[in-house]
């Protein structure tokens, strides 16, 4: 198949040209139908590199989790025709429990690598609560076995509550979604914060033998230059999703990664009050921007930074495509280059809407104007 007379986002900015795509692969030239895209941006395709909105598709109702093949394949086409090719799927290995806790985490992982016909390349991201220390060796067996690239530490035991021997907010829906009892769940989040003094070394420890097996390591909601610190000693290069000004400037002084979620762009602000990923984009403080917990929202936010002036729109695609697989070492992705893997989005730039979605030269999604060029 050859795209021609499109407009394509080429590594220095859009250029006007024609490409072949060849065994997977983008080429110069190559045999098959010639499609007519004038008028039409080619753009690499979307890497996300952090969003558990597949959630909602696994288990659309509490406790609808007896198969996961349909919700892999809906969460598949959403990623599809939002222009997403290759996403990390952030599973939690946590005290939350339910979907979010370590049985279900390696139900998922193997789900995940023997479901057969996934269109686009869905990834894991396993996402270690740190207080869980009873369980280390059973998550580093999993991270081990799953072959995830990609390892999030989290701290989401509400300390602040526990120290003052008040009963954590949100408790009893909590309690709920893990199938225990308020007390028991209560009882739990005491033990985690109790045993809060012996992390730090284990916590160390477990990255260390991480790092060595080639998992790559980031932190969640880092909140001062402190901690950024205290995980990039760890070996942790990723701050995914900052909190702080302070926290964002660290990383990026230190040559750390950053990476910012989208809903924050699309709104403007946190929704819990945290610092503006618009504010620290508008400063250079960001390398990626992540789907979080909605896929549709990569793309809403690159139109955001465009519409409010704060970035052209080829920077901040940048920060969907070619940044992400920077910031993951994936070489083979990322950019329109000859010989990279041909993950592709067609989009009408008049309308913003994505029409085609192609992962390794493969048709993952086409609707609308666009299908009917390809089908003429």
């Amino acid at each position: 198949m050859k795209f021609c007379n499109a407009t394509l986002l080429a590594p220095d900015g859009f250029v006007s040209g024609d490409i072949a795509l060849v065994e997977g692969k983008i080429a110069e030239d190559g045999d098959g139908r010639e499609i007519d895209l004038a008028g039409l941006w080619v753009l690499p395709g979307m890497i996300d590199l952090h969003g558990d909105g597949f959630e909602r598709h696994i288990a659309p109702r509490r406790g609808a989790l007896k198969d996961l093949s349909p919700g892999l394949h809906a969460a598949d086409a959403e990623l599809a025709s939002s222009g997403i090719t290759t996403a990390m799927l952030a599973q939690f290995f946590s005290w939350e429990g339910g979907m979010r806790g370590p049985d279900f985490a390696e139900r998922f992982a193997t789900a995940l690598r023997e479901e057969p016909g996934l269109l686009t390349d869905m990834k894991l991201q396993l996402r270690l609560e740190t207080h869980l220390l009873e369980d280390y060796a059973r998550f580093e067996a999993l991270a081990e076995s799953s072959g995830a690239p990609y390892v999030v530490f989290n701290d989401h035991v509400p300390h602040d509550a526990l120290a003052k021997g008040k009963r954590p907010p949100r408790l009893t829906g909590q309690a709920l979604k893990a199938g225990r009892n308020p007390e028991t769940h209560h009882a739990l989040l005491q033990s985690l914060h109790d045993n809060r003094d012996a992390v730090p070394e284990a916590v160390s420890a477990l990255a260390s033998r991480l790092a060595a097996k080639g998992i790559f390591l980031g932190s969640h909601d880092d909140n001062s230059a402190e901690q950024r610190a205290e995980w990039r000693v760890r070996g942790a290069r990723l701050s995914e999703f900052p909190e702080t000004r302070e926290a964002a400037a660290a990383a990026k002084a230190a040559g750390d990664a950053v990476v910012l979620g989208a809903p924050n762009v699309v709104r403007g602000n946190s929704h819990k009050g945290n610092v503006s990923a618009t504010d620290l984009l508008r400063e250079g403080l960001g390398d990626a921007i992540a789907s979080d917990y909605h896929y549709p929202a990569m793309r809403q936010a690159v139109s955001r930074l465009v519409a409010q002036d704060i970035l052209p729109f080829e920077a901040a695609w940048k920060l969907v495509s070619e940044g992400p697989a920077d910031v993951l070492g994936f070489a083979d992705r990322g950019r329109i280059e000859i010989g990279k893997r041909a993950d592709l989005v067609v989009m009408d730039p008049e309308t913003g809407r994505i029409g085609a979605t192609f992962v390794a030269g493969k048709i993952a999604f086409m609707a609308g104007p666009i299908a009917a060029r390809f089908l003429s």
